[in-house]
Order: C-alpha cells, then sequence, then structure tokens
C-alpha cells in the first residue's frame, strides 16, 4: 500500500445548480480550473451523488408513480408516502427492516441503507413533489464522467461518486462510495505482516470510503452548494476496481 503522508482538498467553487441533461464534465472542467492548483494524475475529484443523478434524470415526480398493495401496506407500517414507498421497493432487492418513518432495505446495488438512498431534499419541488433516485449505474456514471474529464483536461483522475450512508449500531451518516473509476478502492493487506511478524489474514483498508467520508465532511449536507472536492496527492494509478468491491458477498452476511 503506497500512500503519501499527505493530502490536500479542495472544494470546487462556484458550480451552478445541477439540471436533467446537463454536460457534468463540462460544469466540473470550469471549477477545477477555477482552483489555484494544477491537475496531476492520480488526482482524485470526488463527486456528490445527487449532482450525478440529477444530470441523469434520475428526478422522480411522484405524480407520476402507481402504488401498488405492497407499497400501500409498507406505507402504513412506516407512515409514508405509498408513492415514494413504491419508488423504494422499485430500487431494491429486498426489505430487511421497517418500523415508524423508516424502511430499510437492500438495495439492488448491494447497499443496505435506509429509503434505498432515495432523497427529496435539495431538490425543487416547485413543480410537484420530486423524488431523487441513485444514478443506475455508479461506476459506469464514474467511468464516463473520468474519461470525459481526461479528454478536457488531459489529467487522469480518479472519481469517486459519494453518497450520505447509515452505518449499523453508529448514530449518524457518514460519506461513503457508491461509484468509483480509476483509483485503488480496497488496498488488501491479508498475507502480510504487522509491526511484530504476525500475519493479517482479513485485514482489507477501505480507500475510496475513506477518501469519501472526508469530502463529504467539506461539502456539507444542506445549503453549502459544494457538491464536488479534488483531492491531491494520491498516486497516479489505473486501477480497475469498482465501487461494487466493497459490497460484502450476501454469504458473508451475519446481521441478515
Amino acid at each position: 500500500m503506497n500512500l503519501p503522508a499527505s493530502l490536500q482538498f479542495h472544494v470546487l467553487p462556484d458550480l451552478p445548480m445541477v439540471e436533467a441533461g446537463d454536460d457534468l464534465a463540462a460544469l466540473l472542467e470550469v471549477a477545477l480550473r477555477r482552483l489555484p492548483v494544477t491537475l496531476d494524475d492520480g488526482d482524485v475529484l470526488v463527486v456528490a451523488q445527487k449532482i450525478v443523478s440529477k444530470a441523469e434524470g434520475r428526478l422522480i415526480p411522484l405524480a407520476s408513480v402507481t402504488p401498488g398493495e405492497r407499497a400501500i401496506a409498507l406505507a402504513k407500517e412506516t407512515d409514508k408516502d405509498p408513492r415514494l414507498v413504491q419508488l423504494v421497493l422499485d430500487e431494491s432487492t429486498e426489505v430487511m427492516r421497517t418500523r415508524p418513518g423508516v424502511l430499510l432495505v437492500r438495495h439492488r446495488l448491494g447497499n443496505v441503507g435506509a429509503h434505498a438512498g432515495i432523497d427529496q431534499s435539495n431538490v425543487d419541488h416547485a413543480g410537484g413533489e420530486c423524488a431523487l433516485l441513485l444514478p443506475e449505474d455508479p461506476d459506469r456514471s464514474a467511468a464516463a464522467l473520468r474519461s470525459a474529464l481526461a479528454a478536457r483536461t488531459g489529467a487522469r483522475l480518479g472519481i469517486i461518486i459519494a453518497d450520505s450512508m447509515n452505518r449499523a449500531w453508529r448514530l449518524g451518516t457518514v460519506g461513503g462510495a457508491i461509484g468509483c473509476a480509476g483509483l485503488t478502492v480496497l488496498d488488501d493487506l491479508r498475507g502480510t505482516s504487522d509491526l511484530y511478524g504476525r500475519e493479517l489474514k482479513v485485514t482489507l483498508i477501505n480507500r475510496a470510503d475513506s477518501l469519501a467520508a472526508t469530502a463529504c465532511l467539506l461539502m456539507g449536507e444542506s445549503v453549502q452548494r459544494t457538491p464536488a472536492v479534488l483531492i491531491k496527492g494520491m498516486p497516479a494509478e489505473d486501477s480497475a476496481q469498482t465501487a461494487r468491491e466493497i459490497i460484502r458477498p450476501l454469504a458473508e452476511d451475519m446481521f441478515r
């Protein structure tokens, strides 16, 4: 594991509000050029899931959703809008737990969390109530964004699409990687030795989530309007790992 002794985090300034169909790479390039730094191969750009979803047209008017029987029943259990519950079911493979105010599911991407990552904050409801879904394929979105930015800037950046996540047994959300391209996602230390020569048998360092969590702390969660952070100091690499590799296989799920 070759990591630097220090990193620099730069919030991208003055990004406009993103709408469906916007060229996200073009918007990010303009913001990147405003930074007082030069882009280098290996720099990592962390982008909030929300602007990726908006650009990809994942904002769904609730008026367009017809809830089924299961959604109506779960809506009564959880005290939620049945149309929103139908979207959660459509985006999920399994309902894990329910209680008033909470619908815990396994998203089709594999993540376990509340409401399938569907969000209604920081979206425009002027034309009627809406809900924002996660990108259809965040790893594909990250790879496409990496290619587009490389063509525009000449730099081979790592890309992380980050979202706020719940954690079992702990309060509060932290940023996590749901899409990755061009960087090491997991550092596998199994088979190496610790300071005293003892073999490490299970140690995996989640590099992508660690970077995403710090970047999301700088982005904020409410009115900051700073949904992208450039991280400088990472080594240049062309890892083929993706965020899908973070998901623990169901066969190893001890809490299911």
